[in-house]
């Protein structure tokens, strides 16, 4: 089977990036941090290994914030376009749904949604923080 390829850049495209493979999780995030970030009610995530993850061009160009040690949200220093944010105690980087305009986004769940201020009702699973198999309590909430 093939492995396909997904190309992102930031905002000015000074920063390039590629993800190839498949994404481990896809969903909406609904946590205050990914809110204040993304300046949105939630945000598209899409949860890659870090072995599957290359910086492709403009790497000096990579800044990093960390308002917690759980997410390391990496931007463009240039025009301050968002780029992903590395979970180094899941393992994973989070590549913005919006950032892999090829990639057919297909969510599966909602994380943090007891931090929601915007109620989504699509049947799919509402975890109250995180699923226990990504460190979380795995409870699940109703819409």
């Amino acid at each position: 089977m093939a492995s396909s390829t997904y190309r992102g850049q930031c905002f000015c495209g000074a920063v390039k990036f590629e993800v190839t493979g498949a994404p481990k999780e896809m969903g909406y995030c609904h946590c205050e941090s990914c809110r204040s970030w993304s300046a949105s009610p939630l945000n598209g995530f899409t949860l890659w290994d870090t072995k599957d993850i290359a910086i492709t061009g403009g790497e000096d160009q990579v800044g990093e914030y960390r308002k917690t040690e759980n997410s390391h949200r990496r931007f463009c220093r240039n025009c301050g376009g968002h780029l992903m944010t590395y979970h180094p105690e899941m393992g994973l980087i989070d590549v913005f749904s919006a950032m892999l305009p090829e990639l057919v986004f297909k969510p599966e769940l909602h994380v943090h949604y007891g931090e929601k201020v915007l109620s989504v009702l699509d049947e799919l699973p509402k975890f109250a923080d995180l699923p226990a198999e990504l460190g979380g309590s795995g409870v699940q909430l109703t819409e």
